[in-house]
């Protein structure tokens, strides 16, 4: 076609697309231009308003490095991880809910036997977590590998501190034959995803404010059961209605309970979805994404 205007264009593009061999490909590209034109046409974008996306968007890739993941940010803060998370997460009532990963897993983080200090130095007030993993019919998950890691009292996590020579606030337990497991670590305590980026610039042209209420991050993994990833989120926070990245669910808030001696007891069983209907394995291409 060469007479091509605002009102045949979108046709022409998708027309282009016929011959696409992958019908999922096809699909997604597809609706893509609709969605894109339809969007350009409600909004009637101007010229200078798409050279300025353009420029924001490359903006965004060349913050992007081994440690810093600005086009997940930009996902997270727009609720597109989360929206992600939920469609792919459809559980049963009474499974406990995912959420999103966050940028600061990491793949083979210490093991350690029950009641140990997970925590390994990580400035905070001392917390002891406990928990269970079970099936929906109640019965103990035994052997489930279970991952935890958590930011410190100041917002970092260890992976963030270029002064550290071992892992800190993260590591991998095994549920114990009732499916129980129990470690020490530090309470949570909210803290500000990075907004020194574009993200952060969108942030701040919406009145937008840059915190994550406080949590604590897990993945369990079993066999028979779908891979739960999810964070414990603590109840009192002042940003459990405006998180940054929209992963809040109020299933997964729970109380830090103080103790006599200063110190903090966090209680919280997990239920797992079997693994008859499992999405695709989760896989992590971009480790550095920089939420958490």
């Amino acid at each position: 076609m060469r007479n091509l205007d605002q009102y045949n264009i979108t046709q022409a593009v998708i027309a282009r697309l016929a011959q696409t061999p992958d019908p999922r490909l096809k699909q997604v590209l597809t609706s893509l231009v609709q969605h894109l034109h339809a969007f350009a046409r409600e909004v009637k974008l101007t010229e200078a308003e798409w050279a300025y996306g353009i420029d924001f968007l490359t903006r965004v890739g060349h913050t992007c490095d081994d440690q810093r993941q600005e086009f997940i940010l930009l996902s997270d803060t727009l609720g597109l991880s989360m929206l992600t998370v939920a469609l792919n997460n459809d559980k049963p009532k009474g499974c406990t809910e995912a959420t999103v990963f966050g940028p600061f897993h990491v793949e083979g983080a210490p093991q350690f036997e029950h009641g140990a200090d997970v925590a390994n130095g990580a400035p905070g007030q001392p917390c002891t977590v406990r928990g269970s993993v079970r099936a929906l019919d109640g019965t103990p998950v035994a052997g489930a590998v279970i991952d935890v890691w958590q930011a410190d009292a100041e917002g970092k996590y260890d992976v963030q501190r270029d002064d550290l020579v071992h892992a800190q606030g993260r590591g991998v337990l095994r549920s114990g034959a009732d499916g129980r497991f129990h470690f020490q670590s530090v309470v949570a305590e909210p803290y500000p995803i990075p907004d020194d980026g574009p993200v952060g610039e969108m942030l701040r042209a919406t009145k937008r404010h840059p915190w994550r209420p406080a949590h604590l991050h897990f993945r369990i993994q079993a066999p028979g059961y779908q891979t739960l990833v999810t964070h414990v989120f603590r109840d009192g926070d002042p940003y459990l209605d405006s998180d940054a990245v929209f992963g809040v669910r109020e299933s997964l808030v729970a109380n830090w309970v103080q103790q006599p001696d200063g110190s903090y007891s966090l209680d919280f069983d997990f239920v797992l979805n079997p693994a008859s209907a499992q999405a695709p394995p989760l896989t992590r291409s971009t480790e550095a994404s920089p939420t958490a």
